[in-house]
């Protein structure tokens, strides 16, 4: 059983991608759409002479490269082994590319090819970039008995930048599992010892759906019924062995990328669109249920309203967008400022509130004043200005009959705050 294997070991974190190309108007193009689009920084070289030296000087900084096939240098594909023997990632961009020279590329693992017929080819290319840029926060489970075939899928999935992790039967790969909930996608063999993938992915299916984490599984082509098996079982697709590493890496894509929306998707609907922090009502349920436990007496918990201190002068005086840089400052003052267990959520415009699990009631003031304190420390300017950014803040522990009787209780402190000077914490 193996940790994830690191994709980060022979690329830096800044994003930098090597582009290998001839036309000047084409390495433009690409540089562009990889800006505007994923924020990727490029170095541009247009000759097998220029890239050389690049990779000379820090080939670390590359977390993938764009190559053209025919250099004036290089004009059989030289290019790709040159950047390979780096072992960083390649995407190849060709005038044309006929059978042999599709099978030459791969057997030299470039992660995809592209014929240049127009500018929108070029904006795939973007594309395909910025998602091996996103590969390296996903987790990819690899379940084999076959060591070989196990180190196989690595391989390609490292190509891919994926962080990948392997177990050699299905009882290792639920052990793993529970020590990587974010995991987004299971390949597995099904002919295993122990436990094999059918019984693998019913263990699986007991706790993550389909669109919670994807499975693929691999077998022999020669049984006719195991897709559909597969898929009854629980399995989002299928792979028959032998396979093309082209429909290898499309069927992995879809998958993960399918993960991918549906978690985009659940966070537009439980985030505020600005801060990043809890929308009103995710956060309303999450504090329904600390506020029911500590009804039950399992802990103390205490509620606070924030809100900000002459918020109208801000935007009055510096525009809304600069109100906007303060909240979102606000809010991740807040969130370094209490523990990830806290809940913090937008209440609505300029007004926060949070809920904190205590050890003792003595705390809750404590806790408060850090906050009060930190938001009116904050360095905030605009167009070199300073602004001074203050909360009052009013909060209670005491539990009333629900949670909304509890916020209208703090919320009052709130008000309280605000006629005795602002810029304070008030109990009620």
């Amino acid at each position: 059983m193996n940790q994830p294997f690191n994709n980060k070991n022979n690329s830096s974190d800044t994003g930098t991608v090597l582009i290998v190309e001839d036309s000047r108007a084409m390495r433009s193009l690409l540089s562009a759409y990889l800006d505007d689009a994923h924020h990727l920084k490029t170095v541009e070289t247009g000759s097998f002479a220029e890239a050389e030296r690049e990779l000379e000087k820090d080939a670390t900084r590359f977390f993938t490269a764009v190559l053209d096939l025919h250099l004036p240098d290089a004009p059989h594909g030289e290019i790709v082994d040159l950047v390979r023997r780096y072992h960083i990632p390649v995407v190849v961009l060709t005038g044309s590319l006929d059978m042999k020279q599709r099978e030459i590329m791969l057997s030299k693992q470039v992660v995809d090819y592209f014929i240049k017929h127009n500018r929108n080819e070029i904006e795939q290319v973007a594309q395909t970039l910025g998602r091996l840029w996103h590969n390296r926060e996903v987790k990819v489970l690899v379940v084999d008995d076959s060591r070989s075939f196990r180190m196989y899928l690595q391989e390609l999935l490292d190509s891919y930048r994926y962080q990948t992790l392997t177990a050699c039967n299905g009882r290792e790969a639920l052990e793993l599992l529970a020590l990587h909930s974010d995991i987004s996608l299971i390949i597995t063999d099904v002919n295993m010892p122990e436990m094999n993938g059918l019984e693998l992915i019913e263990a699986v299916r007991q706790d993550y759906r389909r669109e919670d984490l994807a499975i693929i599984g691999i077998s022999d082509a020669s049984r006719a019924s195991l897709p559909a098996l597969l898929l009854k079982t629980g399995a989002n697709d299928f792979i028959a062995k032998p396979f093309q590493a082209e429909e290898f890496f499309c069927r992995v894509s879809q998958n993960t990328n399918m993960i991918d929306y549906v978690r985009q998707l659940r966070n537009a609907a439980t985030r505020d669109f600005l801060t990043g922090i809890a929308n009103r009502r995710h956060a309303l349920e999450l504090a329904e249920s600390l506020h029911a436990n500590a009804s039950r007496g399992h802990f103390k918990i205490a509620l606070g309203m924030i809100d900000v201190d002459h918020f109208k002068r801000v935007n009055d005086n510096f525009g809304h967008l600069v109100g906007d840089e303060a909240l979102k400052i606000i809010a991740a003052t807040l969130q370094k400022t209490l523990r990830s267990s806290d809940i913090i959520g937008r209440y609505g415009g300029e007004e926060f509130f949070c809920i904190v699990v205590l050890k003792r009631d003595d705390d809750a003031r404590f806790v408060f004043e850090r906050i009060r304190a930190a938001i009116a420390a904050l360095d905030f300017q605009a167009a070199g200005t300073k602004i001074p950014l203050a909360v009052s803040v009013g909060f209670t522990t005491e539990l009333e009959g629900n949670l909304l009787q509890m916020i209208a209780r703090a919320d009052d402190a709130v008000y309280q705050a605000k006629d005795e000077g602002r810029n304070r914490v008030i109990r009620r």
